[in-house]
């Protein structure tokens, strides 16, 4: 499973990319108001952080022309490794279609909250399907089990699309998915940090510490021996 960001704080993406085995990174509309200004600023520096890795930005436009003419211009300003994220609505499948069949542009249909979206997103062409696994869960259903029912049909149709798992409240959900072997996940910082924040892990790490320290000298470390 692969591990993106979902941010657009370049100091926040850049500390994830230098401690964790980053992907890519993700962005929304709400993501980049936090940030403010003009987006492509913001977004020109993370792609120059990240290289060719995969940039995932989301159109504004909501009718399908529109949506294309939108689609080409992020592409052309950020280049063929970004994944413009186009929601799964009608005239999102429209513009998919339309992507699908004249362009090489790449898409990822957001706002899946159903498994027909995801189906109808990847018959489309769409590259990823991002289903919102707490959204599913905050209106009653289970987000964890739709998204292992995507990625069953996904499999058993030989269809290519990936799943793009987003919208956790909780590293737990992240290692149901890890289990179930999701495509990839993107999360925000402060849940990639719950990743390995334990208070037992650092408690551990100091008597460690302490037990060396207490034999061989306040501050020594296993270089200053040969």
């Amino acid at each position: 499973m692969r591990l993106l960001i979902d941010n657009a704080q370049v100091e926040l993406i850049n500390k994830a990319y230098e401690f964790y085995p980053i992907s890519g990174v993700t962005t929304n509309p709400t993501i980049l108001s936090k940030v403010g200004g003009n987006p492509f600023e913001i977004l020109r520096q993370i792609r120059e952080m990240i290289g060719e890795e995969e940039m995932h930005v989301q159109v504004i436009s909501t009718k399908a022309d529109e949506i294309v003419e939108e689609a080409k211009h992020i592409v052309n300003i950020l280049g063929r490794e970004t994944f413009v994220k186009i929601p799964a609505i009608d005239e999102g499948f429209k513009a998919m279609k339309i992507l699908s069949y004249t362009t090489e542009i790449s898409f990822t249909a957001t706002a899946v909250y159903t498994t027909m979206q995801a189906f109808i997103a990847a018959e489309c062409g769409a590259a990823y399907v991002a289903p919102y696994v707490n959204r599913i869960d905050n209106l009653g259903y289970n987000g964890i089990e739709v998204v292992k029912q995507i990625k069953n049909f996904l499999i058993n149709n030989g269809m290519e699309t990936e799943i793009l798992a987003a919208s956790f409240k909780n590293s737990q959900q992240v290692v149901e998915l890890l289990e179930y072997g999701i495509d990839a996940v993107t999360v925000a910082p402060d849940i990639l940090k719950n990743f390995v924040k334990n208070a037992a892990v650092d408690s551990a790490i100091e008597d460690f510490i302490s037990d060396f320290e207490s034999f061989a000298g306040e501050g020594k470390t296993m270089k200053d021996f040969k």
